[in-house]
Order: C-alpha cells, then structure tokens, then sequence
C-alpha cells in the first residue's frame, strides 16, 4: 500500500490542523487506513481518526 494515495489538486494547505474521520467498512490490516492517515498527516492535519463498521478475524483471536 505504501505511496498508493496522494493527496490531488494542489490542496496540501486545506488539511492542515484538520480533524480528519477515515471510514472503512471492514479493517483488514488496516494498510488502507495506515496509508491513507499518513498522506493526511504529511499534508497538515493533526488528529486521524478511524471509523470501521467490522474486522476481520486476527490469527491470535478467540473465536
């Protein structure tokens, strides 16, 4: 996932010191979501919060 997403159109400045909400429906690895706060930070914004609806089941989770 690494440099899949960029932040478009020269908006750089419009992020910074934002509150930024990144919805997922099912974390997996969470790649996407690391990925995507990442881009976010570098562009100015300072709380990333993750909102998911479901996770798929880790290796060490009872079931």
């Amino acid at each position: 996932m690494q440099d899949r997403f960029k932040i478009c159109g020269g908006k750089l400045d419009s992020f910074e010191g934002t509150h930024v909400v990144l919805v997922d429906d099912v974390v997996t690895t969470a790649a996407t979501l690391n990925e995507c706060a990442k881009v976010l930070y570098d562009a100015g914004a300072r709380i990333i919060s993750y909102a998911t609806f479901g996770r798929a089941h880790a290796s060490g989770d009872r079931l």
